[in-house]
């Protein structure tokens, strides 16, 4: 990888890594459906011109019924499940947790697709979990059961991701990223739209919750899935989703400087973990025979 490469890659973590913030500031007035409505329907609006750049527009009404189901688990039911988790939990914590998602993502393909999973991948597979079970225990220890429902959030929204990743491999072999990435986010607001309306907030968002979701929608959906896509153009897929082993750092670090989170030696000791795994099981780290 060129320098340039890396200097994309620590943006694209810097800015998904500040989504979790984003949503942790704005879900409080907009609550999870609005919030998600309003990030996934900017998205789509900043992600519709290159598409057309690209001449892909047909492709949104030829694709329509599997670019439906892939906005759902990719970006609809994910989006609102963090959404509704940090509620209750730190953006730091949910971004730690989102780093299982090639975790989900090598088990779901291993299940469903038969795709082969090597001696690491499956070593992996068990230091992740390990690396969850050290997260959460603290979290449960401090809250009791009370934190349960966003845990799952979080892994559920996690393991939606690993779905989407092997729908995506099944049913949009040969269709182009953008495609997927505009199609995804355009569907997912006309599905959300109906919630978005029924739950749209009584009391009017005060400026900074509008200001985190602006910001949430056009530079960590819309522009990252741009800078995202770069980069699997230039350096492959395999090489770009390495972005997700960043991710909890940059979440931990916005959480802790701008709105004050406490980064816990649990969190820390369970990233560790978690993000060993993940590099095993991506093939990021290869354990010698």
């Amino acid at each position: 990888m060129k320098p340039r490469d890396f200097l994309d890659l620590f943006l694209l973590a810097a800015l998904w890594g500040a989504a979790f913030l984003f949503i942790r500031v704005a879900v409080p007035a907009f609550g999870p459906f609005a919030l998600i409505e309003l990030r996934v329907g900017l998205a789509a609006l900043v992600l519709l011109p290159f598409l057309a750049m690209a001449g892909g527009l047909a492709e949104l009404w030829r694709r329509a019924g599997v670019l439906i189901v892939l906005g759902l688990g990719s970006s609809a039911l994910p989006f609102v499940l963090y959404a509704y988790a940090t509620l209750t939990v730190t953006a730091g914590f949910a971004s730690v947790v989102n780093a299982t998602t090639p975790l989900f993502t090598a088990l779901v393909a291993w299940l469903w697709l038969r795709d082969r999973l090597r001696r690491g991948a499956l070593l992996g597979l068990c230091v992740g979990v390990f690396g969850v079970g050290v997260l959460v225990w603290d979290k449960l220890a401090l809250t009791g059961l009370g934190s349960a429902p966003a845990i799952l959030a979080c892994l559920g929204a996690a393991l939606s991701y690993g779905v989407s990743a092997s729908f995506t491999k099944r049913y949009l072999a040969g269709v182009a990223p953008l495609v997927a990435a505009t199609g995804s986010q355009f569907y997912a607001a006309l599905i959300l739209a109906p919630l978005a309306v029924a739950y749209w907030p009584a009391e009017p968002p005060p400026p900074g919750s509008w200001v985190a979701a602006v910001l949430l929608a056009v530079f960590s959906t819309g522009a990252a899935f741009v800078l995202f896509f770069r980069l699997v153009e230039r350096v492959g897929p395999q090489r770009a989703v390495t972005v997700t082993l960043l991710i909890p750092i940059f979440g931990m670090l916005w959480g802790a400087l701008f709105i004050g989170e406490r980064i816990t030696l649990p969190m820390l000791a369970g990233s560790a973990v978690i993000l060993l795994g993940t590099a095993l099981a991506t093939g990021v780290l290869r354990p010698r025979p």
